[in-house]
């Protein structure tokens, strides 16, 4: 309990499902801020009432988002920040991304706390090499952030975490002390995002993320369009509705997208962007 009282978990929405799925562990009430084109595809966790904020345990983040792209600012971050020390809520900001980025290296949490003055409390980051080198089987990624969440993170690690074999170990390593092959993914998902939007162009609200690797279209019925871009195309992506959760009017935020992963090779990606266009 916070403040004697059901403790709050909030998150984007649309969001990685492992946020729920932590919140509904714990028992704690999982609450879903939109995040869409009208507020930058981010979430807005300033709007939220001082008695919400009171029973707010943990915010989920993530930037650059998942799916949309979009990468937070200085203020943003700030803002966030101030906001967990205010109402001593931790600030989980996943940042898996920001080493995909399109133009400019996004903003990280850590630093909007240097630029605050006061340390790191409150806030912890979380990055992956899973999208940072492509190598989301070695389950390799780190932590870090205020000490005090640190420590308990680790104790709580010691006794659900699995022991990493020493091998993939060995792999990790080298990846995470190699910049070369991380400027090449870059390079490689710049390629595919030109080569969508000089196919796409402006249809389906197209713009170009600030990070990540997907596309996120707006088709109108993100299922339906699924099913017809697999069935008479061979194309697979994935219903923006499930990646979403439904809201109290029962309408889901992500219901008219679809996202479509660039991780392929430039070559393949024209083929498959031409088909999408073709088919829808």
């Amino acid at each position: 309990a916070k403040n004697g009282k059901k403790p709050i978990v909030a998150m984007p929405n649309p969001f990685y499902h492992v946020y729920g799925g932590a919140a509904a562990i714990t028992g704690a009430e999982p609450i879903y801020l939109t995040a869409s084109s009208e507020n930058g595809f981010l979430p807005q966790i300033t709007e939220l009432e001082p008695a919400t904020l009171s029973r707010l345990a943990l915010f989920y983040f993530c930037s650059p988002a998942n799916p949309q792209g979009a990468a937070a600012n200085l203020d943003q971050l700030v803002k966030a920040i101030d906001l967990a020390r205010r109402y001593d809520f931790t600030l989980l900001v996943d940042e898996c991304y920001s080493e995909i980025y399109d133009k400019i290296p996004p903003i990280g949490a850590l630093q909007a706390a240097a630029s605050m003055g006061e340390g790191v409390k409150n806030v912890l980051v979380f990055h992956s090499l899973s999208k940072r080198s492509s190598s989301a089987g070695l389950r390799s990624g780190f932590v870090a952030g205020d000490p005090g969440l640190i420590k308990l993170f680790r104790h709580l690690r010691s006794y659900v975490g699995p022991q990493t074999p020493l091998p993939i170990l060995a792999a990790a390593e080298a990846l995470w002390r190699d910049e070369r092959h991380v400027k090449i993914m870059r390079s490689v998902y710049r390629k595919n995002f030109s080569c969508a939007e000089k196919i796409i162009e402006k249809r389906f609200d197209f713009y170009r993320p600030d990070g990540g690797f997907f596309l996120w279209l707006n088709v109108g019925n993100g299922e339906s369009v699924t099913k017809k871009l697999w069935t008479e195309a061979a194309i697979k992506v994935l219903p923006g509705a499930y990646l979403s959760h439904p809201l109290v009017n029962g309408k889901n935020p992500g219901a008219p997208f679809i996202r479509i992963a660039l991780t392929h090779s430039t070559n393949t990606i024209k083929d498959a962007i031409q088909r999408i266009v073709k088919a829808i």
